[in-house]
């Protein structure tokens, strides 16, 4: 039998096979069955290529560098909670590295 402690899944995230979303923004894809998780890598300059529109919550945690989201700055550290029916094209002038999460579609 399991012990619950060993039912963990770990992963490093600069370890985890990444996908290309547009120039100069990658996803690195995290594990997880009930919750969409995923992580974004921004170089400087970058800006999400269309306006994200949201049918459910999405917590976003800026892990480092600075998010720029509808004319506010949120540094390293900042916590995010986009609820439903909201909208918004994030994008970063430094660089940025966000952690995302998200309820998976029944």
């Amino acid at each position: 039998m399991t012990a619950p402690e060993d039912r963990v899944t770990a992963v490093h995230l600069d370890e985890v096979v990444t996908s290309d979303i547009a120039p100069g923004i990658t996803r690195i894809g995290l594990p997880g069955d009930a919750v969409a998780a995923r992580a974004f890598d921004f170089e400087p300059g970058t800006q999400w290529p269309e306006v994200d529109v949201h049918g459910a919550d999405e917590l976003v945690y800026v892990a480092s560098g600075e998010l720029l989201d509808n004319g506010r700055r949120y540094p390293a550290g900042s916590f995010l909670h986009y609820w439903p029916g909201s909208r918004h094209q994030p994008g970063t002038e430094s660089g940025a590295r966000i952690l995302v999460f998200t309820a998976k579609a029944a």
